[in-house]
């Protein structure tokens, strides 16, 4: 078995981490300032359009999409460059146009929209000139399972009326986001339960669409990300040529746009525990307590220990996982994407809070040190909530 990157991705590589240490890790604490100085906290910082600039003027752009304007890349090889944007995930995912809920949707749009849904939303996401939102899950049931979704979809000539109440839905509150791929039954008494579902593209000014408040993750708004937000369709009429690809095709088109997601996301969170373990490792050498460096304690040790080989572990199961998507398909991978799906979180959010508690260590109650504080955020706000509802 061959575990080494081809020369594509390491190439690729190679450049993504030098715009990294030029010129993201640098953008952090300027986005920070503008952020705390913008008239709503939903706004963009102006650093982030230049990161985005840059990126595309290297070519780190839309590194995701194998096709429809993306690099061209399989999972296998985007996965370890999703990896290094982790490690800033408040600003290198958005800077390389690779931030979801905008991939998912993009991926959607390129396999199953027509020609004119790819000319009006598609083109202006792949040039990140507008955001979006996938509006599936509900607040009154167990959206894991898509087929228990109540929204409906309903035919009145030449229309589809959407009624229905949607909640997390990440990036609804960016004022750049134009556009909701919204999931729904049209067929609410289909005998096959996995038919009755279907996907509308619904713009964000339609009348009945109401954004109607940012929702906390453990008390946490993400403001980087345009947040989550509760959505209200009241009777919301859009044209029945905004129905992506066939009634009754929105179960099957749901499970296409979440498989890659996953990778995406598994290797996000493992860039985020790498920046973290260099800063318990940076920490733990700059740092005494007890008479003797935390590094020379044998706790420390273990927790630094345990959670490289905890990475090491996670980073070849995710890249199986890629390896089957583009050997087998989804199906044939359905086992692993589940598997990364529950271990990855669970053992980052593990590696986040020895890190925390390391940064805590002989600083007093207020001392732990700010960097791994929002990289702990990060997941939490970003992935954890999703693994609870089990939906991402």
């Amino acid at each position: 078995m061959d575990f080494a990157f081809d020369a594509h991705t390491e190439e690729l590589r190679t450049r993504l981490l030098a715009f990294m240490d030029e010129y993201v890790y640098p953008a952090e604490p300027v986005a920070e300032e503008q952020r705390a100085a913008l008239a709503s906290p939903w706004d963009t910082p102006a650093v982030v359009e230049e990161l985005k600039a840059e990126a595309r003027r290297q070519g780190l752009w839309n590194l995701f999409l194998p096709d429809a304007g993306g690099a061209g890349l399989t999972n296998l090889q985007y996965a370890p460059l999703a990896g290094i944007t982790g490690r800033s995930p408040h600003l290198a995912p958005t800077a390389t146009n690779c931030a979801a809920p905008d991939t998912g949707n993009m991926e959607v749009l390129a396999q199953f929209g027509d020609e004119r849904q790819k000319k009006q939303w598609l083109e202006p996401l792949l040039a990140g000139e507008i955001r979006s939102a996938f509006a599936m899950t509900e607040p009154e049931v167990a959206s894991s399972d898509a087929t228990n979704i109540t929204t409906h979809i309903e035919r009145d000539g030449d229309e589809y009326v959407v009624t229905g109440r949607k909640w997390y839905i990440s990036g609804a509150m960016n004022p750049d986001c134009r556009i909701f791929i919204v999931m729904g039954k049209t067929d609410p008494d289909g005998a096959d339960i996995r038919r009755q579902q279907s996907m509308v593209l619904v713009p964000r000014d339609t009348p009945g669409v109401t954004v109607k408040r940012a929702m906390r993750v453990f008390g946490y708004e993400d403001h980087s990300h345009g947040g989550h937000a509760e959505v209200v369709f009241d009777h919301a009429r859009v044209p029945v040529t905004n129905l992506i690809g066939e009634e009754g095709g929105g179960f099957a088109t749901a499970q296409a746009r979440l498989g890659p997601g996953r990778i995406h996301h598994c290797m996000r969170l493992i860039g985020m525990a790498e920046r973290a373990i260099e800063l318990m490792c940076r920490r733990a050498v700059s740092r005494t307590a007890f008479g003797k460096a935390l590094a020379q304690q044998g706790v420390v040790q273990n927790w630094i220990a345990d959670a490289r080989v905890t990475v090491e572990q996670l980073r070849l199961l995710v890249l199986k996982t890629a390896w089957l998507m583009d050997t087998v398909g989804n199906r044939g991978a359905h086992a692993e994407i589940q598997a990364i799906k529950i271990a990855t979180p669970r053992a980052v959010v593990g590696i986040l809070d020895r890190a925390i508690q390391l940064h805590a260590r002989g600083a007093g109650r207020r001392g732990a040190d700010r960097a791994a504080g929002r990289v702990a955020a990060a997941v939490l706000h970003q992935r954890v909530h999703r693994a609870a509802r089990a939906q991402c």
